[in-house]
C-alpha cells in the first residue's frame, strides 16, 4: 500500500514542494493554487524528518492501543495520512496524527504518508478541501477522511462541519463512522469492493467479528445493499440468545481481547474460555487464500 501511494506522488507534487519557498513569497493568487493542489496530494515523507507539535496537549498515549494499531500499520499499511506543516527543505511538524506518527515508528515504517500544509493557510485550506470534496470523485473513505481533517484542523464541529458542507449532520456521522470500521472493511471500501450502503450498513454493528462476518458474506456472494441490510437483521435477532450462551463465562476484558484479534487478523475469531482459565482461540477462515493470508499474519 505504502509503495502505490508513493508511485502516485508525480512531477506535479514534486515540483510544487521543491518550489515552496519562493511560492509563499508571491501572490495570494499562486498560492491558492498551490494550497489546492497541496490539499488533495498525498506525499511519502520520512519519519526522521517529521518534529511533533511542541504545542500538542495530548501527552498520555495508551500503550496497548498503540501496539495494536502498530500492528494493523504492519498488516494493511497507513490507511489515514499525516497532516505535516513544511518548516524548511529538510523538516516538517506534526499537525495532526501524533498516533498514528508513534505507531508507524513502532512498525517500523521509514515513511509515511502526509498531506503537506503551508505556513498561514487556514482559511485557504478550509475551502480548498471544501471544494475538492464536492468536484471530485472521491470513494465513502476519502470522503470521511476529508471530514475528519475539515474538523480536526479547521476547529469543526459535526454541527459546524454539516453548515460547511450543506449536509445533514447524520450524514457527516455516518461518514466519520466508517474510520472506526476495521482496516480490512475499510480497504474493501476504497477498492470498490463495497459502496457506501453497504459501509453504513456495517457501521451500524458493534461486534467487530460479525463485522468481518458478514463483510465476507457480502463480498463472497455479490449482495446489494438491501440484501445486507436482511443479513444483518438475521444475525441481530435469532442469534442474541445464542450468543450469549456461547459467550457466558467470557468476561468483557476477554471479550474486548477477542474484538481486536478479530480486527487484527480480519476474520472472525472465537475465544473460549472454561471456569479453570483453559480455552481455546478459534481462528475462522472462508478459503484456502484466506487461511495463507491469515498464516502470513501469524509468521510475522
Amino acid at each position: 500500500m505504502a509503495k502505490k501511494t508513493k508511485k502516485a506522488l508525480g512531477k506535479g507534487i514534486r515540483a510544487l514542494l521543491n518550489n515552496i519557498d519562493n511560492i509563499e513569497e508571491e501572490a495570494v493568487e499562486k498560492k491558492v493554487e498551490v494550497v489546492n493542489k497541496l490539499s488533495s496530494s498525498v506525499a511519502m515523507l520520512p519519519i526522521a524528518a517529521i518534529e511533533v507539535n511542541p504545542f500538542q496537549p495530548r501527552t498520555d498515549f495508551d500503550t496497548v492501543a498503540l501496539e495494536e494499531l502498530s500492528s494493523s500499520i504492519k498488516v494493511h499499511g497507513l490507511i489515514q495520512p499525516l497532516t505535516v506543516r513544511r518548516l524548511n527543505a529538510q523538516s516538517y511538524q506534526l499537525i495532526s496524527g501524533e498516533r498514528r506518527l508513534r505507531a508507524s515508528k513502532m512498525a517500523g515504517l521509514k515513511e509515511v504518508p502526509a498531506y503537506i500544509r503551508l505556513a498561514n493557510d487556514q482559511e485557504m485550506l478550509e475551502m480548498a478541501l471544501v471544494e475538492n470534496i464536492q468536484r471530485q470523485d472521491l470513494n465513502a473513505i476519502e470522503v470521511a477522511i476529508t471530514y475528519k481533517r475539515l474538523m480536526d484542523e479547521c476547529q469543526l464541529t459535526h454541527e459546524g462541519l454539516s453548515e460547511r458542507m450543506g449536509k445533514n449532520r447524520s450524514t457527516v456521522t455516518n461518514y466519520l463512522r466508517l474510520l472506526k470500521l476495521p482496516p480490512e472493511i475499510q480497504l474493501g471500501i476504497k477498492s470498490a469492493k463495497i459502496s457506501m450502503g453497504h459501509a453504513r450498513a456495517l457501521a451500524g454493528l458493534d461486534d467487530v467479528a460479525l463485522q468481518l462476518t458478514v463483510y465476507k458474506e457480502v463480498t463472497d456472494n455479490g449482495y446489494s445493499v438491501r440484501k445486507t441490510e436482511e443479513l444483518i437483521s438475521q444475525y441481530k435477532a435469532p442469534k442474541n440468545a445464542k450468543k450469549k450462551t456461547a459467550e457466558k463465562g467470557l468476561s468483557a476484558e476477554y471479550k474486548n481481547l477477542q474484538d481486536k484479534l478479530c480486527s487484527h487478523f480480519g476474520a472472525k475469531v472465537a475465544i473460549k474460555r472454561n471456569s479453570q482459565g483453559k480455552g481455546a482461540i478459534q481462528i475462522n477462515f472462508s478459503n484456502d487464500e484466506d487461511f495463507n493470508r491469515i498464516y502470513d499474519i501469524l509468521e510475522k
